[in-house]
């Protein structure tokens, strides 16, 4: 039964990870700018299995540059006080909408795309993560506000599931005091 199982479990993923996912069709780099709230966070990754239960709420500020690249960069407020930081230059491709970049801290390459964004409400993304042999499929939900309502939360959850997120992975991040600016 056990190798049955798993032979199973390797067939779903290789089937979640064929999934083509398509960045918004009228996507607008402008309407990304600016402040975004990290509200929901979904993947079968162990490295968020084993910490989504202390994860909080986080701030994301969007800036895009001359080149049509989108710089990000990330904050979240830690238990002790602490803050954590993350800066990224996400690189344009040939189809609006879809980023790339490699993450120097974990060393992964990583393909954004943004899925679909209402610009003054919430964006849904989708990533997928590259690291050696491991892929990985993310996928996030931020808002301009710490709340968004329950249609956008549903959305968020189809397509975290339809990118093979067990349901137990799909987080809403609990909200959180914001980092001092750097």
């Amino acid at each position: 039964m056990t190798p049955l199982l798993a032979l199973l479990g390797a067939t779903l993923c290789s089937l979640t990870m064929s999934i083509e996912v398509v960045p918004q069709a009228d996507f607008n780099l402008q309407g990304m700018a600016g402040k975004w709230y990290l509200i929901g966070f979904a993947t079968n990754s162990e490295w968020f299995v084993t910490r989504k239960a202390t994860m909080k709420m986080g701030t994301a500020m969007l800036k895009p540059t001359a080149e049509g690249d989108l710089d990000l960069s990330y904050s979240s407020l830690n238990s002790d006080g602490t803050c954590w930081r993350k800066n990224n230059l996400a690189r344009k491709t040939d189809v609006a909408g879809k980023f790339t970049y490699v993450n120097q801290h974990w060393g992964s390459e990583n393909d954004m795309r943004v899925v679909e964004a209402k610009y003054d409400e919430y964006a849904l993304i989708y990533t997928i993560k590259k690291k050696q042999e491991e892929t990985t499929i993310v996928t996030k939900l931020y808002g301009r506000g710490e709340e968004v309502g329950a249609d956008v939360m549903e959305k968020f959850t189809q397509l975290s599931l339809e990118a093979g997120t067990l349901p137990e992975n799909i987080v809403f991040l609990p909200q959180n005091a914001e980092c001092p600016a750097a």
